[in-house]
Formats: structure tokens, sequence, C-alpha cells
């Protein structure tokens, strides 16, 4: 039987991660048979996943009446939740972290998004969650926030691996790699293994094209605009700035600097291309996928990218095809009145309330369902308990 497309492009040096991640995904053996038949390599997860996930289905209600029997609350039990399904995902996925010798096979779990500007914070939450989850293929997502800069240099210092979420902005994308870089040199300088420390950076790219999009629609519809040129660049800011980020990846991890932490074992901090489920019906189901494979780089998309690049993916290597077409769209976005690094500090505050706002409803959802439980118990013959 040939490879699926999907299991076809890992040849081309890219791994494929599933964003997505619930209970029955695993019960159900379907995870098992993404690895192995698709050559799925990791999961994503993030507040707005588990709580469609837990919020969605009937399949956590057991584990949760059994933790609101143990009196916990309604944190603990949103803890307790996605601890454990990232720690049988991460089982699903230890064969191939050993195999590939700690390059792949890894799964996230995020810190809470109310902590995106709390450095301390951020720091303290995601060592609880790594101790937690007490395995090696496990990465703490951390925004790439101006505060979650030093957090991510911090942690990763401690051994912690690291998932850098919420990315956007090349300018911002060179902090990160910056920080990964300075964790590194301070765990070497403390005389401690950096050959299992594991990063990713996680630029994310169909929001990016969702706000620029509108403005040149915008900018179009203005009187004597240049209505053609402004309608040439739609669809096109997002594949500029993953490519341009690729390029700024090779310069970064092909340096002196670099090379001194790569005598002593360091693994470069691989880009990641997350938000490729297109949001634009005009647009391929897989534009954020097809033009962008290439060597040391990860994809994670969610079922229905996955399902449609399985279906029509035509996988080869073409991230680095067509750079000086694509310096050529951002450097014209500023004469259109485009700021992109603009865009992303944008896209970075709302992609944080993106996150909260799930996340405040799940939790909110499991205290209804913890009190609804405990009233009942409460309310329940003594007779019927002790049965």
């Amino acid at each position: 039987m040939n490879p699926s497309s999907l299991k076809s492009i890992r040849s081309f040096g890219q791994s494929v991660w599933l964003d997505y991640l619930d209970r029955k995904l695993i019960d159900s053996g379907a995870l098992r048979r993404l690895i192995e038949e698709d050559g799925v390599a990791g999961v994503t997860t993030n507040p707005a996943i588990f709580e469609k996930s837990i919020n969605g289905s009937s399949h956590y209600d057991r584990a949760i009446a059994a933790w609101v029997d143990r009196g916990a609350s309604s944190l603990a039990i949103y803890r307790n939740l996605t601890v454990r399904d990232v720690v049988d995902a991460a089982g699903l996925l230890r064969p191939l972290y050993e195999t590939s010798d700690g390059t792949d096979g890894f799964v996230s779990l995020e810190v809470s998004p109310h902590l995106a500007h709390d450095t301390q914070g951020t720091v303290r939450e995601a060592r609880e969650l790594w101790g937690a989850l007490d395995r090696p293929n496990v990465l703490i997502k951390v925004p790439a926030t101006r505060a979650g800069l030093p957090a991510i240099r911090t942690l990763l210092a401690e051994g912690i691996n690291v998932n850098v979420t919420l990315l956007f902005g090349l300018t911002r994308y060179t902090e990160v790699a910056q920080a990964y870089l300075a964790g590194l040199e301070d765990r070497v300088q403390a005389n401690r293994s950096v050959r299992h420390v594991v990063s990713v950076a996680s630029f994310f790219l169909s929001r990016i094209d969702s706000m620029v999009d509108p403005m040149l629609d915008a900018l179009a519809k203005r009187p004597k605009a240049p209505a053609p040129e402004a309608l040439k660049l739609k669809g096109e800011t997002a594949i500029a700035c993953a490519k341009l980020a690729y390029r700024q990846y090779r310069s970064i991890f092909f340096s002196p600097r670099f090379d001194a932490l790569a005598k002593n074992g360091a693994r470069t901090q691989r880009l990641l291309w997350a938000s490729t489920s297109t949001k634009n019906a005009a647009y391929s189901d897989i534009k954020y996928v097809e033009p962008l494979i290439g060597a040391d780089t990860v994809n994670t998309m969610p079922l229905e990218t996955l399902d449609a690049y399985r279906d029509h993916g035509r996988p080869a290597t073409r991230l680095g095809d067509d750079l000086a077409h694509f310096e050529e769209v951002l450097a014209r976005l500023p004469g259109f009145g485009i700021d992109a690094e603009a865009v992303a500090q944008r896209l970075e505050e709302e992609g944080v309330q993106k996150f909260v706002a799930p996340y405040d409803l799940l939790l909110a959802s499991m205290e209804k369902k913890t009190r609804a439980q405990r009233s009942e118990y409460e309310t329940t013959p003594l007779s019927v308990k002790e049965k």
C-alpha cells in the first residue's frame, strides 16, 4: 500500500502533528491509527480545544463525577482531566520519541492564558505542569508575549521543554529564538546537559491573513485606490511571514553562536506552523500546508486539514521557493498603510483573549457541573448512598 500524502511529508523533513485531542480520540484507537497509518508524530492542545472536547461531549462525565466525589475544585478537575489526556497521548507517542531520538513524539499542554502577561506566574505553573506530566515527551506551551520571553528562557535553562505559542511576527520570532539560545547557554554555563531539551516556535498563520485581507479589501474600495495592486496581496501575508521566518531560522541556527551549543548536543528550535486551517472558503483547504513543507519544521493540523491533505495533498519541498516574491509582499504592505508588526501585536492580544474566553467558559461549566452533582449527592437518601 502506498503511504498517505500525510505520511510522505516526513520524507521532506517536516513532521505532521495533530492540533486536537480528546478522550474519545484516545479511547477509540483513532489517535493510534493516525500515528501508525498517517505518520502523525505529535499532538498540540490549547484551552479552546479542551473546552470543545470536555463541554462538547459526555466522554468526561464519569471522570468529572469521580473528582467531584473526592472534593476537587473546578480548576483541579480541569487540570487532572487535561493532564490525563496528555499523559495518555504521550504514552501512545513514546515509541516514536524513542526511535526518533527525541525529535518527535511530543504532546503539548498550555499554561493558563490568564498568565500571558505574568512572567513569574507562567514559570510557576509551567513547573507544576511539567512535574504533573512527568514525561520527557511533553512540551509546556508558553505564549510569545513580552512577559513570556524571560519565562521561556528560565524554563529552558531548567530543562523544561517549551512550545512557544501565539507567535505572529518576524521581530518577535527573532526574540523567541534568542530566548531559546540564551536559555540553553544558561544551562551549559551551569554544567547541565542540553541534549534532551526541546522547543518549537509556533507561528500562527491563517489568523494573519484573516486580519490583513479585510484591510486590503477596504483599501481597494476607496476612491482612486490602487485596487488591483492591493487585491493582488490578498492571502499572501501569512505565507510570506512563514517563508521569511524560516530564512531567519536558518540564519540563527546555522551560526557560530548555535554551533557552540550544538557541540554540547543542543537541537535547533524548529518552526511549527500553527493555525493551519483555512478560514476563507475562497482559498484552498490546504493553503497553509502545501507551500510550507521544508526540512526541520513541523505543521500541526486540525482533523479537517489532516483529512483534506490526505485526500489531495501533493507533498514536495517548497518552503524556500519564491522568496523574492514574498519579500516583495511584505515590503509593499507599508505602502498600503499596513504595518505587519502592528498586525502581529494586535493578533497576539486577540490571541490571548481567544484562549482566555474558552478557558473561563470551561471552568464555569465545570463549576456548574460540580455544584449540580454535589447538590444531587447531598439530597440523595442515605440508604441509596450506602449502596
